[in-house]
């Protein structure tokens, strides 16, 4: 995790300075339309607020592996003297298939396209089922098939049909 939060951290700072750097630059060169007093420089502040939110975001993750790397022990990735076969083994649990990624991204979409029309019906829809799909995917292995294949029903599991 040491490896991460520096270069999440390493982002962040340099989000940070293009962000000073950007407010600097569009205050001092960047024109409006001419008006009846001429043209008029102006800062952009939607670009300096999105770098700044960006540097923010990054600063979050770094935070965040800085806290988990103090209380993990060290990995093979952040030491200099490990050995390849150090990081050989089971890295994790990984679904074999799921649909339920993409119906989230179906209603994350739908829930973006009432917005984009200002459907207020449409939001609370696409919210609604965004927090089923959500709910789907968080217990997709407690429920239904999975469960009843751990109980020792493997007939009932989808892969033996």
């Amino acid at each position: 995790m040491r490896t991460e939060y520096k270069i999440f951290g390493m982002v962040a700072v340099f989000i940070y300075a293009s962000a000073g750097f950007y407010a600097w630059y569009s205050d001092h060169y960047m024109v409006s339309e001419a008006t009846v007093d001429g043209p008029q420089k102006h800062m952009d502040w939607i670009g300096v607020v999105a770098l700044i939110l960006s540097g923010t975001l990054c600063m979050m993750c770094a935070l965040y592996f800085w806290f988990v790397a103090r209380r993990i022990d060290l990995r093979p990735e952040d030491r200099e003297d490990a050995e390849i076969h150090e990081g050989a083994g089971e890295i994790g649990f990984f679904s074999p298939g799921s649909y339920w990624p993409f119906g989230l991204a179906l209603c994350a979409a739908l829930t973006g396209m009432g917005i984009v029309f200002w459907k207020p019906w449409l939001i609370g829809l696409g919210f609604v089922m965004i927090l089923a799909a959500t709910a789907g995917l968080l217990f997709e292995y407690y429920t239904g098939a999975q469960k009843a294949f751990e109980a020792g029903h493997p007939g009932e599991h989808p892969e033996h049909i």
